[in-house]
This record gives structure tokens, sequence and C-alpha cells, in this order.
């Protein structure tokens, strides 16, 4: 039986859809209430930079390792199955956190939540496509929505939970709000009948791995990963350096990641009116470009501008390093692994980026030089862009066909 046997009315759509936007505010509070709460952390726990850059680094790889397998594991153990797996990672990784009296309990949960991240993103889109059908672009919107959100609030929120219970509640709270994901899946998730699909998962790929622009493609993505990464991790701490309260520091990260929901909903609408999507990119790699160069060279300014700037171009560029991807694959399910393939190398690259920023600070004492070279990956990216005529994409894979 396929999966249109299993209809939706709009009602059971709309439940769904508040569902769905629920687990995506769990997925990244594990990472962004970390920056503006360690200053705290490192008065109990003694962390270089670089060792308290792990917190970042490593469930960033664990997204990118686990994404290109999250099929395999729904194939085998159900899709419903793996998401409340993935789920109760978050509520474990984020309730040990009460309890963390060394580094090594927090990097340990952090790799815990990256799995579960990564499952989550890995099987999400599929789901939705599955469930909205010629929708899902707009759902799509609103689950990435729902992941920007959850890093606003969880950064803008951690700071005042720290002042009031200290950071080990600043960091551990947020399991709560992943219990309420798993209720409300085990509640309401969709019928695992609609994703019995003997074909859906074993559709080959022609030389994907072998193919240049797939890596091509995956560097691109990671650029703009590596950026978001970053300032999760290090905006808040270097906010902090610059006179800035820890409250103040997590409302910038706050700001900075309500930005990049803005610019996830314009960017790629604005992108839909035309296959040609350089102008865009062009537009964005520049306002990176502006946003960290800024903060880098003339902090004094404001930081909360730059922080604003930086924010629109790294929440456009990833839905658009993802819609740039798919449109080289006219068929859906190719466009949908040859996405996973760049989402998953993609990260895995971009995990370092963190680690990198780190060292700069403990080497240098200084973010100072991590954000000219974030302004450096714009650069790079502003240049790959070029390479994005859609005229061309029909041949690029077609030779592996």
């Amino acid at each position: 039986m396929s999966a249109v046997d299993y209809k939706y009315s709009d009602f059971q759509k709309m439940i769904l859809a508040t569902v769905i936007v629920i687990i995506a505010l769990n997925l990244r509070p594990i990472l962004a209430s970390v920056g503006p709460l360690l200053p705290a952390i490192q008065q109990d726990i003694p962390m270089s930079f670089k060792l308290a850059s792990l917190l970042t680094t490593l469930p960033v790889f664990a997204m990118g390792l686990f994404c290109l397998i999250g099929y395999t594991l729904a194939k085998r153990f159900g899709v419903n199955q793996i998401i409340i797996f993935s789920i109760l990672l978050l509520v474990v990784s984020a309730a040990l956190r009460l309890w963390a009296v060394n580094a090594s309990v927090l990097i340990m949960t952090a790799l815990l939540a990256g799995l579960g991240i990564a499952l989550i993103q890995a099987l999400m889109p599929m789901v939705i496509k599955n469930i909205y059908g010629s929708q899902h672009p707009k759902m799509m919107g609103f689950y990435i929505t729902g992941i920007m959100a959850g890093a606003a609030i969880s950064a803008s929120l951690s700071p005042f939970i720290e002042a009031e219970y200290g950071w080990k509640m600043g960091l551990g709270s947020w399991s709560l709000l992943a219990v309420v994901a798993l209720i409300a899946w085990l509640l309401y998730k969709p019928d695992a009948r609609r994703f019995q699909h003997k074909n859906s998962t074993d559709i080959k790929t022609p030389g994907l791995w072998r193919n240049s622009r797939s890596w091509y493609l995956a560097v691109f993505f990671s650029l703009g990963s590596s950026c978001y990464v970053c300032v999760l991790a290090w905006l808040s701490p270097y906010a902090i350096e610059q006179g800035f309260n820890a409250k103040q520091a997590g409302l910038m990260l706050g700001l900075l990641t309500a930005m990049e929901v803005v610019a996830g909903l314009l960017f790629p609408a604005l992108s839909a009116k035309n296959i040609d999507r350089r102008r865009i990119l062009f537009i964005l790699c520049i306002l990176q470009i502006i946003g960290f160069g800024g903060m880098a060279l003339r902090p004094d300014i404001s930081l909360w501008l730059w922080s604003a700037i930086a924010g629109l171009g790294i929440g456009g560029i990833f839905p658009m390093a993802l819609i740039v991807t798919m449109d080289h694959q006219p068929n859906s399910m190719l466009a949908g692994k040859l996405a996973g393939f760049v989402q998953g190398i993609g990260s895995m690259i971009a995990a370092i980026a963190p680690w990198i920023a780190g060292w700069i600070r403990d080497s240098l004492q200084s973010f100072s030089m991590a954000w000219i070279a974030l302004a450096g990956l714009g650069m790079i990216a502003l240049l790959m862009a070029c390479a994005f005529n859609p005229h061309r994409y029909a041949a690029i894979y077609s030779k592996n066909a």
C-alpha cells in the first residue's frame, strides 16, 4: 500500500505541524545554551577555550556523521522508533547536565545530543514531504524556523535561568522541552505504514560519491555551517569580553538567531522568483563578510548591529545552500539523498571550525582573528557561488547515471 492510502485531514496536518515545530525547537538548545553560560561554567570547571569548543565541535561532527546513515537506520528499525529514540537522547543528554561535575560529562552529553539531533534532521524532511506532499516547502519553512527559534529562545533565556538557579539548571532545564516533544510525538506520531515503501530507500544515487560537484556542494555548505556553529559557540563569550554581561550576551546571540529566522524565511521566498540563485547567494555572502568584519575590526561601533547583519547572512545561506543542492537533481528522491550527503559531509567539515576558533582565542587572547577568518570563508563562498549556473546542472550528474 502507498502513502496515499493514509491521508490526513487538514486538522490532523495542523496537529502534526505543531508537533514537528515542537521537536524542531529542541534541536539547538543543547548547543545555543552553552555560549552565554561559558564564563560561569569555567569558574566551576577549568576549561580552556579549545577544550570548551568540543561542546560544539563534537555534536556538529556527530550530526554530520549520523546524518549519512539516518535512512539506513530508519529502514531497519522504523522512522517513528528512530525519532522516539532521538528525542529520548535529547532528554537524557540535557538532564545529565544537571549533575555535570567535570568537562567529560559535558562533552559526553554533547556527543549524545549530536546523535539525536543528527537522526532527527536526517529523517524529518522525509517525514514532512511524505505527509504534506506539494505543500512540503511551506512546512519545511516552519520546521527550519522552529530550529532557529529554539536557538534564539535558549540563548536568550539560559542566562536568566543561570542567574536564579545556577549554570547547571541553565543547561539542564531544556530537558523539559524535550519531554514535551517526546509526549507530543508519542501521542500524534504519523501512521508507520506511510513509510513502508520498498523502493524509496533503495533508489540508487549514480555517481554521488564520485562526482566532484557533490563534494563542491558539500564544501560550499560547510562554509556557511562553519560560520553558524562558530557564532553559536563564541559570540556570547566574545560579547562578555567586550564588556557585556551574561544576560546581554545571551540576548545578543538571541538577536543573531532571530535574524537567522527572518533570513531563512525571506531569502528562499525571494529566490523562488528565479531559478538562478546566484544573486541571492552573493548578497548573503556579502552580509556575512560585513558582519564578521565589523565584529573583528570595529566592535565599538555596535556589536548588536554586526551580529544582526551576520545573522541575516548566516540564516539565509543555510536554506539557500540546500535549495541550490536540490536544484541539481530533478528527481525528488535523488535530490533528497544528495542533500543528505551534502549536509553530512558539510557538517563534519564545519565541526572543526569552533575548535580552530577556540585555539585562536587561546593563542592570541582574542577572537578577532577568528572573525576575520570567518569573513574570509564568506569571500570563498562568494567565489564558489559563481559556479551555480542552473543551465549546466542537467549535464553534471547525467554523465555518471
